[in-house]
């Protein structure tokens, strides 16, 4: 049984009313001040501690997914990394799995979409990152076969994995419901999260010696998802959406590749590359690179980019309010801004699904097909 299972939070709830039960039970023979009954009560009281503490984790791990397996919990999630070598006539998007979408007629392509697992090779990057695609049904229907479609990329935060974005942030079921109520135009979405060289936190930066993330973003990524599906080429087919760290790549993105990324939405984003022990030295003492991930820095220092950014906050609750007011009074034409601002909501998944839906709308607005 999976760690998000509801399967595992149930047992684990049970064995905690039957560890409390157990106590209150079993109490008056280990009232004693024998070694043993001294014994017996330490040991109720952490299994139950204990018990009570997993439901607890589990409960909250469920409704924010922080974790999205027990290899992820447990720091042994095996996510493709670097690749040193291709082989000229390999694919550069590899299926590995096809799902349907937990909705009435969701096994059927043409009603629901599909959501299909896929390797991506980077072909500039050397870098493989797994990630989930999903399709509109509209793919899939006669009518449209001759049409491309949008693409946006959908990023997690860190050290979030790309299942979050399905079953925590329930992006396809998003488009899927905005679909059926005419709010937003079909796209394809690109769902994988920013760490594409794990367990290291590389924020969408190339490092020297080190893995090329934003080579893998803004050029590996679009032309090997253009050539496996029907997806457009231009900026106006192409956009980027995400939450913290994902929110930060997804606005770089669109600020330092207007040419490729016509749109971008940074949910709760900070504007500058973190670094901390989970980055490592992203920069070695290149203060032009240093300062071209600052985007505050890059809105003053460099000409302003014709793409179209959507930021997001919260008056009370998130850490980037401040940071995202003077994000919004740098930004210049031509480049386009839109923002929401929240009365209150943390740095979490339910402030994230409160903004998803307006997000997807925007975005969609912002792109076409043809």
């Amino acid at each position: 049984m999976g760690l998000t299972s509801h399967k595992v939070l149930a047992l684990a709830a049970l064995l905690a009313v039957v560890l409390f039960a157990a106590t209150i039970w079993l109490w008056p023979r280990l009232a004693r001040r024998s070694g043993r009954a001294v014994a017996g009560r330490i040991g109720l009281f952490l299994a139950t501690q204990v018990a009570v503490f997993a439901t607890v984790g589990l409960l909250a791990n469920n409704s924010f997914l922080f974790y999205g397996s027990w290899a992820d919990l447990f720091g042994q999630e095996q996510t493709p990394g670097v690749v040193v070598d291709h082989d000229a006539g390999s694919r550069d998007v590899r299926v590995v799995k096809r799902t349907g979408l937990d909705v009435p007629g969701g096994t059927k392509p043409a009603v629901a979409g599909q959501i299909q697992k896929v390797v991506i090779q980077g072909r500039t990057s050397k870098i493989a990152s797994s990630a989930y695609v999903y399709l509109p049904p509209q793919y899939f229907q006669q009518a449209y076969m001759k049409r491309t479609f949008p693409a946006a990329v959908v990023l997690t935060g860190y050290p979030g994995t790309a299942e979050n974005l399905i079953h925590g942030l329930h992006y396809p079921r998003t488009e899927f419901d905005q679909l059926k109520a005419g709010k937003m135009r079909p796209m394809v979405l690109v769902m994988l999260r920013p760490t594409v060289a794990p367990p290291r936190d590389t924020e969408c930066v190339d490092i020297k010696g080190g893995p090329q993330s934003e080579a893998f973003f803004a050029k590996d990524l679009p032309g090997a998802v253009r050539a496996a599906y029907r997806v457009g080429p231009g900026p106006r087919n192409w956009g980027s959406i995400g939450d913290s760290t994902g929110g930060y790549c997804a606005l770089k993105l669109a600020v330092h590749h207007p040419g490729v990324y016509g749109a971008g939405a940074g949910l709760s984003a900070y504007y500058r590359a973190a670094e901390d022990p989970t980055t490592g030295d992203l920069f070695q003492g290149d203060h032009l690179e240093r300062h071209r991930a600052d985007l505050l820095w890059s809105l003053d220092h460099r000409p302003a980019p014709a793409t179209s950014l959507l930021v997001t906050t919260s008056r009370k609750g998130e850490g980037n309010y401040r940071s995202t007011m003077r994000f919004i009074d740098k930004v210049k034409p031509p480049t386009r801004l839109s923002s929401i601002t929240l009365t209150s909501g943390g740095h979490n998944f339910n402030t994230w699904r409160r903004e998803i839906p307006a997000g997807m709308e925007w975005l969609s607005g912002r792109l076409t097909g043809r």
